[in-house]
C-alpha cells in the first residue's frame, strides 16, 4: 500500500534532514508517493508567498505531511509562524500535538531514564490570535493577548490525552495548568480533566502547576507517563522535555487530526538553524523518528517501531562513537540497524 505523503523541507537543515528520514522510511519497506512543496521563509523572500489557500485545499487530498523545518533570518519574527505553522494547524484542524520524550539508560549518564509524553492542545490558548493594540506606538499604548479556551477544544484534547494513556502500561495522565493564577481558563481545563476522568476509572490521574512541573522535568522526569496541557505550557513544556531526552535533535512531534477529516503533520521540533544548513552537520533522528510517528498514524506500526529500535541502536555510546558526526552517516547508521 502506498501512501500519499506532502513534503514540505522548508528552509535550513529542513531538507537535508527530511531526505534522510525519507530514505530510512524506504528502507524500512514503506511505499510512500510523495509530492513536494516549497515552502518556507526562503519562498516568502523569493516572492512572497506563505501558504496559499489553494495548496491547502491540495493537502486535504493528502494521507499525510512531513515538514522539515522553517524560518530564515531575513523574514520578520512571526511571519512563517502564523501564515504557515499555525494556519496550517488551524485549517486541517490539527488540534493535538503529540511529543514523545525517551531517554534510554544506556544513552546517558544522567539517571535511569524515562519515556513519557507531552499532549498538548494545538488550536486555542493564547496561539488563537484574540487581543489587539490601542495607542500602538504612543507612551500610552496598551497591548492585549488573550486565551481563548473552549469546552470542546480542551475536551477533545483531554479525551485524546485519556484514550492515549489507557493504552500505555502505566495507564497515568498529569494536567498540567496554573489553575491557582489562571482562574478561568483553568478552571475549565480542570472541571473539564476531572469529569472525563469519570469514564476512564483505569487511568490514574494527577495535577501539577505548569511551574512545578518545569522542576519535575528536570528532576524527576520519571514521574510522568502521559501529560496533558494546553497550548502555551505545552510549547514551554516540550522544548524542556527535548532538552532532559538528550537533546532538541532527537525531539520528535505529530500535529494530529484524530478525526482524520484532513491529513496531519509531522515534524522534528528544531528549527531551521541556518548556521549549519548545508554542511552535513545537522542530527536528522528528530526528523526520523517524526517520519516513524506519522508511518505509526497511517497504520504502519510494523515499521514505525522498527525503526524507532533502529534508531535507539545507532545512538547508544559505542555505535555513536564509530559513526562519523554527518547527516548522511547517523542516517546510514539508522537503515544499517533496521531488522
Amino acid at each position: 500500500m502506498s501512501h500519499k505523503i506532502g513534503v514540505i523541507g522548508g528552509d535550513g537543515i529542513g531538507p537535508e534532514v527530511i531526505e534522510v528520514a525519507l530514505e530510512v522510511v524506504r528502507a524500512a519497506g514503506v511505499e510512500l508517493d510523495t509530492v513536494a512543496y516549497d515552502l518556507g521563509g526562503a519562498r516568502y523572500l523569493r516572492d512572497g508567498t506563505v501558504l496559499p489557500d489553494e495548496v491547502i485545499a491540495e493537502w486535504r487530498g493528502l494521507d499525510a505531511l512531513l515538514l522539515g523545518a522553517v524560518g530564515a533570518p531575513d523574514v520578520p519574527p512571526g511571519l512563517i509562524e502564523r501564515g504557515l505553522l499555525l494556519k496550517m494547524r488551524f485549517e486541517l484542524d490539527l488540534y493535538v500535538n503529540q511529543r514523545p520524550f525517551v531517554l534510554r539508560p544506556a544513552g546517558s549518564d544522567a539517571g535511569p531514564g524515562h519515556d513519557f509524553v507531552v499532549i498538548r492542545e494545538n488550536t486555542e490558548g493564547t496561539y488563537a490570535g484574540e487581543g489587539g493594540f490601542l495607542r500602538k506606538g504612543t507612551p500610552h499604548e496598551i497591548a492585549t493577548q488573550g486565551s481563548v479556551n473552549t469546552r470542546f477544544g480542551v475536551e477533545r484534547c483531554v479525551r485524546y490525552a485519556f484514550e492515549l494513556a489507557r493504552s500505555r502500561e502505566r495507564r497515568h495522565l498529569t494536567l498540567v495548568h496554573k489553575t491557582n493564577v489562571l482562574t478561568f481558563a483553568g478552571d475549565l481545563w480542570e472541571r473539564t480533566f476531572d469529569e472525563v476522568a469519570a469514564e476512564y476509572p483505569d487511568v490514574t490521574t494527577a495535577y501539577n502547576h505548569v511551574d512545578a512541573a518545569c522542576i519535575y522535568f528536570v528532576e524527576s522526569p520519571r514521574r510522568y507517563d502521559v501529560i496533558v496541557t494546553d497550548n502555551l505550557f505545552g510549547d514551554i513544556l516540550t522544548d524542556l522535555g527535548g532538552a532532559v531526552s538528550g537533546g532538541i535533535g532527537f525531539a520528535s512531534s505529530g500535529n494530529l487530526n484524530p478525526d482524520r477529516s484532513g491529513p496531519s503533520m509531522f515534524e522534528p521540533v528544531h528549527g531551521s538553524a541556518p548556521d549549519i544548513a548545508g554542511q552535513g552537520r545537522a542530527n536528522p533522528i528528530a526528523a526520523i523518528l517524526s517520519a516513524a510517528m506519522m508511518l505509526e498514524f497511517l497504520g504502519e506500526t510494523d515499521a514505525a517501531n522498527r525503526i524507532r529500535t533502529a534508531c535507539e541502536a545507532a545512538v547508544t555510546p559505542a555505535a555513536a562513537a564509530a559513526t562519523p558526526a554527518s547527516t548522511s552517516a547517523i542516517g546510514d547508521a539508522v537503515v544499517a540497524a533496521l531488522v
